[in-house]
C-alpha cells in the first residue's frame, strides 16, 4: 500500500469547512449581475477516441480562447485574470488535491481556485474526441458559495472540429452570460 502526502492549497480550513456548510445549506441568495468568474482553461479528453492525433492537443486551447474572450467581451473585468487562473490551476498543490488530474476536471479543485481569486462562479469545459468528426463539449457554470452546478450542458460537435468547437463554446458562453446576469437564474431564451 503506498501513503502519499497531500499538500493542502493556501486556503484556511475554517474557509474549506465554510464552504461544505454552505453547500449543504438552503440556496443562497442571488448573486450580483456583476459577480467575479473564474475561467478555468478547457481540458482534453480523447482517450477514448478511434484516432488519436497531435492534432488534438490545439482543440483544447482554441476552446479555452474562444470562450474566455466571448465572455471577457460581454463581462469584461468581471472575468478573472488568464494567467492567475491557470497557474493556480497547474500548481503541485492544485494536483494534489485532485490526485494528479488536472485541475480542470475537477469541482473540488476548481472551487478552490475560484475562492483563492475572490470569484463567485466557475466555469469548467471539456473538450472530448470520440472519432475524427465527432467531438463532445462538457460545460458547467458552478456557484462558488454552495458548489451548484446551474449549467451543465453536454453537446455533440458533429462537423469540422474547429469550427464546431467555436460555436459550441459561443452558445455556452452565452448561456453564461445570461445566467450571470441573472443572478444564477438558468435562461435558455436570450433576452
Amino acid at each position: 500500500m503506498h501513503s502519499r502526502t497531500l499538500t493542502p492549497l493556501p486556503l484556511p480550513l475554517p474557509l474549506l469547512a465554510g464552504l461544505l456548510a454552505s453547500a449543504l445549506s438552503a440556496q443562497a441568495a442571488p448573486e450580483a449581475p456583476d459577480a467575479p468568474i473564474a475561467v478555468m482553461s478547457t481540458a482534453l479528453y480523447n482517450d477514448q477516441a478511434n484516432l488519436r492525433e497531435a492534432s488534438d492537443s490545439t482543440k483544447s486551447g482554441l476552446a479555452t480562447s474562444v470562450l474566455r474572450a466571448r465572455l471577457r467581451e460581454q463581462l469584461r473585468e468581471q472575468i478573472r485574470p488568464f494567467e492567475a487562473t491557470d497557474s493556480a490551476a497547474t500548481a503541485p498543490a492544485a494536483r494534489e488535491l485532485t490526485g494528479g488530474i488536472p485541475c480542470e476536471v475537477k469541482v473540488a479543485c476548481a472551487l478552490a481556485v475560484a475562492l483563492q481569486q475572490d470569484a463567485r462562479w466557475v466555469v469548467l469545459t471539456k473538450v472530448s474526441k470520440t472519432s475524427n468528426l465527432i467531438w463532445l463539449l462538457s460545460a458547467q457554470l458552478i456557484r462558488v458559495e454552495t458548489g451548484e452546478i446551474v449549467l451543465d450542458d453536454s453537446t455533440e460537435l458533429k462537423g469540422d472540429p474547429d469550427a464546431m468547437i467555436r460555436v459550441g463554446l459561443r452558445i455556452f458562453a452565452d448561456r453564461v452570460i445570461r445566467t450571470v446576469r441573472a443572478g444564477g437564474v438558468a435562461n435558455d431564451f436570450p433576452s
